[in-house]
């Protein structure tokens, strides 16, 4: 196992016998969720996913992901919220930032489109990729989220225009429902390749889906080896329990946090690369325990560049908070600090020391002034950024965030009050159906 859970920066707002109180919690949430008997149950695919995954599927994902590398030097991933966060966060983990650089022709290059309705990053992407080859991965359940749809009606017409019907056949690849919907429709109808969302996986956890192994593998990542981290938790979690279960451990300490009054847990990581980690996991755990008017409110900060922002409100403001800690045990990569002549800069007495060794001192002050200012700390230690190991935090997080839902009473696998905007949205728009709710609606927006 590549990952630790460790509490000492709880000491002072925990007593033991509070921690001992809601393991016994987590403990019932997970029979819960293995029995299967609780809301949501019909969304429990996840949990055994790794194991029913089998090697065939994999293989189609990696024939795809090959045959979209072959034609293409950009693959546009279409989808919003779980269809596209969690394939960014792992392609965003493990991957240069400087890579879009390289000329790299064993896999492609990764857009994305459909996240937003912003109109002019959705033409400026249109125009870029007119004299570029380019491919596309749509990713819906339904065909007909707005935002995607949108953003998948222009690349369609664009493909259409650039590669005629024939060639968008062959460049299009969808992702959605077995049996129903608006885009298995259409994917049916062009002759597109489809890959299939297993109906009893929500849209924030399937990433192991190929929802998110299908760009993940076309940038060139070894979805065997992702698979293979998430299968080793899931295996290790049927038989673990209590401390001896980190999900359980880490649901544990942030719901005895939240009974003390910490109601606004920040993701903090001290790598660049884990931002849209953060991303994945703010929509994983505000969608899945934001109901009822409960729950932890999710939020994420880059270390250190957001201790010179950020870092004073956490240090000195309003005490609601708590942090939980990315700590890595090994860069891939690492400096050596020299030393200067005359010592221009004062700097001299770190030459001979590496940029990782100041980082983990950064991490240690950081940790050490939040906690005596008032600011509990959880630390995730994780052993590096193969695919292996953010397999494995996915599962993870995916697990504990199943187990800490349910020890709040509620169902985290749905989200009803998502519909609340668009409902408005339809409206102002004058979506067929929607036509009563309009005078409504805009009443409303005049009287405020």
């Amino acid at each position: 196992m590549n990952i630790k859970i460790l509490s000492n920066f709880t000491k002072g707002f925990l007593t033991n016998s509070e921690i001992d109180s809601e393991i016994d919690n987590a403990n019932k949430a997970r029979e819960i969720l293995h029995s299967k008997t609780g809301g949501g149950k019909e969304f429990l695919g996840w949990v055994d996913l790794p194991m029913r995954t089998e090697s065939k599927e994999i293989e189609a994902i990696e024939e795809a992901a090959s045959e979209i590398q072959n034609q293409s030097e950009f693959l546009v991933v279409v989808g919003i919220g779980g269809s596209y966060l969690g394939a960014r966060a792992v392609l965003e983990a493990t991957t240069s930032p400087f890579s879009v650089y390289n000329k790299d022709k064993k896999s492609v290059k990764i857009l994305y489109a459909g996240h937003h309705i912003d109109s002019e990053y959705h033409t400026e992407l249109l125009e870029f990729l007119k004299d570029r080859d380019f491919s596309v991965n749509v990713i819906s359940k339904s065909g007909t989220t707005t935002e995607p749809a949108l953003a998948f009606r222009s690349l369609l017409a664009l493909s259409e225009k650039k590669y005629g019907k024939d060639g968008t056949k062959k460049r299009i690849y969808s992702t959605t429902d077995s049996k129903k919907g608006a885009l298995k429709k259409l994917s049916d109808e062009y002759g597109f390749k489809t890959f299939v969302i297993p109906d009893d996986v929500g849209g924030r956890y399937s990433v192991l889906t190929p929802v998110g192994l299908l760009p993940i593998a076309s940038a060139g990542k070894d979805i065997r080896s992702l698979h293979r981290g998430a299968l080793e938790l899931e295996e290790s979690f049927k038989h673990q329990s209590g401390t001896e279960n980190i999900a359980c451990m880490y649901a544990a300490l942030r719901n005895a946090l939240y009974k003390k009054g910490k109601k606004v847990e920040i993701l903090v990581n001290y790598n660049p690369k884990m931002h849209f980690i953060a991303e994945w996991w703010k929509q994983l755990y505000g969608e899945s325990e934001g109901k009822g008017h409960k729950g932890i409110f999710p939020a994420g900060v880059d270390f250190t560049s957001d201790l010179h922002s950020m870092g004073q409100y956490i240090q000195d403001g309003e005490r609601f908070l708590f942090e939980t800690v990315f700590n890595m045990e090994t860069p891939s990569k690492d400096m050596t600090i020299q030393e200067f002549q005359g010592d221009p800069d004062g700097l001299n007495y770190l030459a001979g020391k590496t940029l990782s060794y100041v980082n983990s001192k950064a991490i240690q002050g950081t940790k050490l002034a939040h906690h005596s200012g008032g600011v509990p700390n959880i630390e995730i230690q994780f052993k590096d950024l193969s695919e292996k190991t953010i397999g494995q935090l996915i599962y993870f997080f995916e697990y504990a965030c199943g187990v800490s839902g349910y020890m709040l009473g509620i169902n985290p696998f749905d989200q009803p009050g998502v519909e609340d905007y668009k409902n408005n949205m339809f409206a102002l728009l004058g979506k067929k159906g929607y036509e009563s709710k309009k005078a409504e609606v805009e009443k409303k927006l005049s009287e405020l």
